[in-house]
């Protein structure tokens, strides 16, 4: 028998290599003669790195940068075996949880330190830079990144970075300089406009501390950038409304409209990057589950891309998570069976939510088996 553990993390409680090794250990006990497989999934935020690194063999960096607050700190990133791809998440420089509750202020934090990351990477030698952009305390639309290309670091550096980036921003750069172009790739999820009701100062500014007066000026800032840079002739006023140039405080419209990223779905690009078709061919059953499901879960989330992936090969999966709500739904989606790893236990969700409980009580599921 084979089985496949492809959790994401339980966020606050577990990480998804904690949760992929828990369910692996009461796999065990009650199939101790199965081929069990862990593979610790990511959407293309928190972990994602740590995923990839883990099933490509990449190294891990560290690289002094600026925090949202331009405060030093050290942010870490992948290395691929021959150096030429850079697995990063913006948050390990301008995250939310860099930023103490008292000081989280949208308006003040700034995306320069992902333009640290990007730099230092370049310098390495890479031609292409993979980034998660979930979990960012900014809204600034990128604006700080860009600054910071622009040569606000050591110019070599900085004209390496531009002389390789495809667009028109860059044309300033001395020609032939650097044969070949850096690739770069944002995983997200996010769907959301620049601005606008649906942007990203309206839905995501307020869970960074902004208020309602700040949310309206930031919105504000976050269409002045847009038209300044369409003025600049860099990007088309269609781009401030592509799906996902809101993720990450607009720091999607950034990649998109300076250094040309395309934007891709976080877990087919995790997917598609640990070679998961591959690795669960011939398995019997595949366990996937994440911290909370429900009907958000079939919008592009962690379980719901196992699912479509398992299903091209008629392999069943189950889901194993937290919380469940929607559990129809879930069902109908085409999930083997749906079950929460804590049905059972009816203690305060402050002791649920502790590691030690969540890795115990999702080991006692898979070895007592309720698929």
């Amino acid at each position: 028998m084979k089985i496949i553990c492809a959790f994401d993390s339980f966020k606050g409680c577990m990480t998804a290599r904690e949760a992929c090794r828990a369910a692996a250990s009461g796999l065990r006990e009650r199939h101790p003669d199965a081929e069990i497989l862990c593979l610790p999934m990511s959407d293309g935020g928190e972990g994602m790195v740590d995923c990839i690194a883990e099933a490509v063999g990449a190294k891990m960096v560290s690289v002094r940068v600026h925090d949202p607050l331009m405060l030093p700190v050290e942010a870490q990133y992948a290395l691929s075996a021959d150096g030429r791809t850079a697995y990063m998440e913006m948050a390990a420089a301008s995250g939310l949880t860099l930023v103490p509750e008292d000081k989280r202020n949208p308006m003040l934090t700034t995306t320069y330190g992902v333009g640290e990351m990007i730099l230092d990477a370049v310098g390495r030698g890479c031609q292409r830079i993979v980034m998660g952009i979930g979990g960012s305390a900014t809204c600034d639309g990128g604006k700080g990144m860009i600054d910071c290309l622009e040569g606000h670091l050591p110019l070599p550096v900085v004209d390496a970075v531009l002389a390789c980036c495809k667009r028109h921003f860059f044309r300033r750069c001395r020609a032939g300089e650097l044969d070949e172009s850096i690739e770069i790739v944002v995983a997200s999820d996010v769907s959301n406009p620049l601005y606008g009701p649906n942007g990203a100062a309206y839905v995501f500014a307020p869970q960074k501390g902004a208020t309602p007066d700040q949310v309206l000026l930031l919105d504000e800032r976050l269409r002045a950038f847009a038209r300044e840079t369409e003025v600049k002739g860099i990007a088309q006023a269609a781009l401030a409304v592509h799906p996902g140039a809101g993720a990450a405080g607009g720091l999607g419209y950034g990649l998109m409209a300076y250094l040309g990223a395309t934007l891709q779905s976080g877990i087919d690009l995790l997917l598609d990057t640990i070679r998961f078709d591959e690795q669960i061919k011939d398995a019997d059953l595949i366990l996937t589950g994440e911290g909370k499901s429900d009907r958000q879960t079939l919008m592009g989330k962690v379980p719901q891309g196992v699912l479509c992936r398992a299903r091209r090969q008629g392999i069943p999966v189950h889901l194993l998570s937290g919380a469940i709500e929607d559990a129809a739904e879930l069902t109908q989606a085409g999930f083997a069976s749906v079950h929460s790893i804590n049905e059972n236990d009816n203690r305060p969700l402050e002791v649920l939510m502790q590691r030690d409980v969540a890795m115990e009580n999702i080991k006692k599921v898979t070895q007592y088996g309720l698929f």
